[in-house]
């Protein structure tokens, strides 16, 4: 028995998140039936990121393992051919057999995509939010950097969320200009609480706007009050970019 890590892209509109769900179109969901079907033996997958539903990856990562003859390198090419076109493996590889997916993440980067124009480009509407006026990008960097750090992240998480410990660590904030008028904010840490990067970008945008100041963000994290905060920007506008694993994955 091998185990083996695929890195997934997909874009996530046509699908009630990443996570199997009975009966739902989800990312976990193909990759287990696709890959039952060309290796003639049940797979399980486990995925690294349960992304929500609309929301996209480039580069989420997830292990099975099988007694498949076919060479690692090769399982991305198979699996490709036989899966909707919204769904890519990106890279096959063969790892050691106690890999995890979710153990010893280094960080994870993910990028929140917003428009700026008065009317949105067709092509862009369902990858981008779009705020319909232009925002003070300097005043965005100046929060961002509050942001960045190790914290407790209560203020920046939804109520659904399922973890009591809501420290986390935001290693960088990057905020770039895009093509169209567009706005890339970029944000690396060693693990997210649920919505934090749509709040965390919705929270720069009312920053952006001039309705929260970027030295209120510091008393914003302290108050641990999630209604301090700006809301939380829609599922499409956010692309799982990747996961980096420490050397000692075990």
């Amino acid at each position: 028995m091998k185990r083996f890590k695929l890195i997934v892209a997909y874009d996530g509109l046509a699908y009630c998140g990443y996570q199997y769900q009975p009966e739902l179109p989800t990312v976990e969901g193909l990759l287990n039936d696709v890959l039952s079907e060309l290796l003639g033996e049940k797979i399980v997958t486990v995925g690294a990121s349960r992304t929500d539903t609309g929301v996209h990856a480039y580069g989420n990562v997830a292990v099975f393992d099988s007694n498949t003859k076919i060479p690692a390198e090769k399982l991305a090419l198979a699996i490709n051919a036989n899966i909707i076109k919204s769904i890519r493996v990106m890279e096959s590889s063969e790892v050691a057999a106690n890999f995890h997916p979710r153990r010893n993440v280094l960080d994870k980067t993910y990028e929140y995509h917003i428009d700026m124009n008065k009317i949105i480009f067709p092509t862009d509407r369902m990858y981008r939010y779009n705020v319909n006026h232009a925002l003070d990008i300097e005043a965005m960097r100046e929060a961002a950097k509050f942001i960045e750090g190790r914290h407790d992240f209560t203020s920046f998480c939804s109520a659904k969320t399922d973890k009591e410990d809501k420290v986390r660590t935001v290693f960088q904030i990057d905020i770039e200009e895009a093509p169209r008028n567009g706005l890339v904010i970029r944000v690396r840490g060693d693990g997210f609480l649920y919505n934090m990067v749509r709040i965390i970008a919705g929270t720069l945008v009312k920053v952006g706007e001039g309705k929260i100041k970027p030295e209120e963000i510091p008393d914003i994290i302290e108050k641990k009050d999630r209604k301090h905060l700006g809301t939380t920007l829609p599922a499409n506008g956010l692309f799982l970019m990747g996961i980096r694993y420490k050397e000692d994955n075990v």
